[in-house]
Parts: structure tokens; sequence; C-alpha cells
């Protein structure tokens, strides 16, 4: 054997430290290509151990081509988990390949009017969502689906943006959840809310609201969708108000991002006073203002 068949030998079966399965994938698909890859290539081949990715398109066959083909136009059928084109046992092999030119054409002329515009919800943003934060999402959902409930130990877990990055979501944990791939992927196709409008109620305030204009100074702790502050008659000197940006006066009012961010402050406010707190939810108005505004009150448990 040569000197670099033994290096190589002792790297793969001794050497190499595995967090994943792409190392050998790359080296294997490297070897099946005569030693050169593109990053491509490299990129299709680790695409075959995702089993994630796999069952992601199984589902959209299913929903969409499947479909349409079976059900709208009669072209194919289903027996099974299987489809079959209807009488493909009909065709000559010239005519097969004729039709395969056909569909082939088809695909580049699409892509050549509509680029990668199709798969832009299946990229990433410029900024990423750093692990560290993927993982406190997974934590805090406990490992299972927050739509279905679901546990990763039966389908994988996807961090997915509450609202989406394309509609101006952020990366910010507040607007994160912990959903299995079924359900993000069934997610864009039932949710018709057109979030620009969506967004633009988050801004929501009102002129004579106290809560609407607590001064930067009073502020202890905040995110991107509410922030705490200190009781102006406090039982004790931990005693806090988390309260949402936006003002709506009710806490069932209040979106998911803003329920996580809530509760993030909370854990917070808890962590930094080594208290467990009583927790209640409250809109008030103040007599000189009218206008009453959700907020959650933190007082420290008597022990």
């Amino acid at each position: 054997m040569s000197e670099r068949f033994n290096e190589l030998d002792r790297f793969i079966n001794l050497e190499i430290r595995m967090s994943h399965v792409y190392q050998p994938a790359m080296l294997l698909t490297l070897m099946d290509s005569g030693g050169t890859a593109s990053r491509t290539e490299i990129a299709k081949t680790l695409l075959t151990y995702d089993k994630s990715q796999i069952e992601y398109y199984e589902n959209i066959v299913a929903k969409m081509p499947g479909r349409v083909l079976t059900n709208n136009r009669g072209i194919t059928e289903r027996v099974g988990q299987d489809y079959n084109l209807k009488g493909f046992d009909q065709l000559s092999h010239e005519e097969v390949e004729l039709l395969k030119v056909s569909c082939s054409t088809r695909i580049e002329k699409f892509i050549g009017q509509r680029g990668d515009r199709p798969w832009h919800h299946r990229r990433r943003s410029a900024k990423p969502v750093s692990g560290t934060i993927r993982y406190e999402v997974l934590k805090n959902a406990k490992n299972r689906c927050e739509l279905c409930g679901i546990s990763t130990d039966v389908k994988a877990i996807e961090v997915d943006h509450i609202m989406p990055r394309i509609r101006g979501g952020s990366n910010d944990i507040s607007n994160l959840q912990a959903l299995c791939y079924s359900c993000n992927a069934m997610k864009r196709d039932r949710d018709d809310t057109d979030f620009r409008k969506v967004e633009a109620t988050y801004k929501h305030r009102e002129a004579n609201c106290a809560y609407c204009n607590v001064s930067e100074n009073e502020i202890k702790s905040q995110n991107n969708l509410c922030f705490s502050v200190r009781d102006n008659d406090p039982q004790t000197p931990t005693h806090t108000l988390v309260i949402p940006r936006r003002h709506t006066s009710s806490y069932f009012d209040l979106y998911r991002p803003e329920i996580n961010a809530l509760n993030y402050l909370m854990s917070d406010a808890s962590e930094q006073a080594s208290a467990n707190f009583d927790i209640h939810i409250s809109s008030e108005s103040i007599p000189e203002r009218s206008a009453s505004h959700c907020y959650v009150r933190l007082i420290p448990r008597q022990i």
C-alpha cells in the first residue's frame, strides 16, 4: 500500500473526529470524482444523507405536484406511496426521451425567468441564527414542536421565524419558535396573514398612555418588543413590571413573539433577583391618563 493510502486510512479510521457525517461524505465525493469536486457537488452528496430534507420534499411532492398531476389533471395515479405515469407502457423509448427533453426545457425556461426566487423561503438570511440562540429556542421548547407537540425523537425539529425574514422578521429570540419539519413546511401554505400590516401594528402607541411613554432612564432591561421597570409603589426593592411596547389593553391580544419576549424578561428578572416571583397579569388606567395598557407584575415571593 502507498504511504498516502496509509495516511488517509489512519485518518479516516482512527483520527477523524465526527460531530456529523460531513468529513467522510466529502472525502467520498472527492474520491468518486477523481480527486476533485466542486462545493456544489459536495453539497449534493451531503443532502443525500439528510433525512429531514428528504422528508421535507416528500411532503412537497404530496401537497403540490403529486396532488395536481393526480387529482386535478389525471396525468398520474397514486398507488400507496408510489406514483405511476398513466399510459407509460404505451410510449416508445424515443417518445420518452423527447418528453424528457421537453420537461428539461420547461425547467430551464422557468429558472431563466424566475432565477432563484422560488427557493427564497429555503435560504438563510445574511445573518443566520447563531448556534447559541438555536440551542436556547430548542431548550425552551423542551425538544418538542411548539405547534403539534411532537418530540424530536419522532421528527426533526427546526428553528422557525414566526415573522418570516422575507417579511422583515428578525433573528431576535422572541421571533423564533421550534417547529417540526412538517409544521414548518405547512405553515407557509396555511398562513395568509399580510405580515406587512402586522409589522406596522407593533409600532402602535397611545399618546395618553403612561406605559407607552416610559423614559429610557426608567427602563431596567429590554428587548425589541418589551421592557421592564421598577413599580412606582413597590412592595419590595425588586418589585418589577414587564411591559409590552405595543399598546394593547389585554394579555390575550398579544402576539406570540410578544409573549416570548415577556417570558424572557421575566426569566431574566428572576435570575437577577435570585428569587421566585408571583406573577400578576393586569391592565391599568392611570386616573389622569385614560388609556389602559397590559403589563405583567412580578412580586418576589415571601419565604
